[in-house]
């Protein structure tokens, strides 16, 4: 065989093996969350000991384009005509977004020392891959910005479920909708339609979140329509889980000790601190009878789009109300992230800046 043939990557199947291990683990101990958080907690154990890893690429960004299906399968007519009753719940994501930006950036800046653009793309609570691509362009440190972001998701989702146990009684373990067997053939052929032709449209016009908002702008289409009348089956949301937490986990490979001390030693301190403004928040949401706790929950507490959305499908939340809220929030970092970004390009750096 000729030597210019190429090898095949074995880091994919290593992530596959480690993540179906976490999975089967979590399962059979009973534990939440068995194809989300189980490929997290493998994955990051794996990356610890050495294991040389990296996601399924374009398979694991297909399968998170069903969550898009899921949250556009919730917009029925009934839905809509409760949309105005989000009003005043929105009104409250600017100001959100700003004590986030204000709370992490010294955070990042003063007391873990990263530069100037790197502090400000980790402290904004935007997509991991967005915050990547700006934080890069502004000269920021693109894997700290990785390991930040991936640790501030990995945190949430783990206390997440937890916290709605404890405090809803969430029965974690029922299946998020009905099984595939149980599901009209045609509806599943239409939702794999969607989730293609959603994310390449969505893809070309360039628009944030493609994965997410292309297949769920389109369903929401179908679902209003009367064309697309179910939510994606149990197991192909477990399989967009299983992606999900596969994906946080594999950013963790090659970690060194300064990487965890110092980049997710950061992004625990923010997700902590995150936490707390979130909770502030849901507090104020209650007490104004905005929502039900539940659902500003969720709506407020800053993980990955994807992974809120999943935790809204499982916990039978309102998908218009959570979905509409971190959708305002994306627009919002992404609109200013690329200005800030342009700014601390021009802006003088010194060591004592803020």
């Amino acid at each position: 065989m000729s030597a210019r043939v190429r090898r095949l990557d074995p880091r994919p199947f290593t992530t596959l093996a480690l993540a179906a291990a976490g999975t089967l683990v979590f399962h059979l101990a009973g534990l939440p969350l068995p194809f989300l958080l189980g490929p997290m907690a493998a994955c990051l154990a794996g990356a610890f000991a050495g294991a040389r890893m990296r996601d399924l690429g374009l398979l694991g960004t297909f399968m998170r384009t069903f969550l898009g299906v899921a949250a556009g399968s919730a917009i029925t007519p009934d839905m809509v005509g409760h949309l105005p009753d989000f009003a005043l719940s929105l009104a409250f994501v600017p100001l959100f977004v700003l004590l986030i930006g204000a709370a992490g950036y010294p955070l990042f800046r003063r007391v873990f020392g990263f530069d100037h653009a790197t502090a400000w793309f980790g402290a904004m609570p935007g997509g991991l891959q967005d915050m990547l691509v700006f934080g890069e362009e502004a000269g920021g440190d693109v894997r700290a910005l990785s390991l930040i972001h991936a640790s501030r998701v990995l945190v949430i989702v783990t206390v997440a479920p937890l916290v709605m146990s404890a405090v809803w009684g969430i029965d974690l373990s029922v299946p998020p909708g009905a099984r595939a067997g149980d599901t009209d053939p045609l509806q599943i052929a239409l939702m794999v339609g969607a989730c293609i032709a959603g994310w390449r449209i969505a893809a070309r016009l360039r628009l944030f979140g493609a994965t997410i908002l292309g297949p769920m702008i389109l369903t929401a289409i179908l679902s209003l329509s009367g064309i697309i009348t179910t939510r994606p089956p149990a197991e192909i949301i477990w399989a967009a889980q299983f992606f999900i937490g596969m994906a946080v986990g594999a950013r963790y490979s090659g970690i060194t000790l300064r990487e965890l001390r110092v980049d997710v030693g950061a992004g625990v301190a923010y997700a902590l601190i995150l936490s707390g403004i979130s909770i502030l928040f849901i507090e104020v949401i209650r007490a104004l009878d905005l929502a039900p706790g539940l659902d500003a929950f969720l709506a407020f507490l800053p993980g990955g789009q994807s992974e809120m959305v999943v935790m809204a499908i499982i916990a039978g939340a309102d998908l218009a109300y959570v979905v509409a809220h971190h959708l305002v929030r994306m627009v919002l970092v992404i609109a200013l992230a690329p200005v800030a970004g342009r700014w601390s390009q021009r802006r003088p750096q010194r060591d004592d800046d803020l």
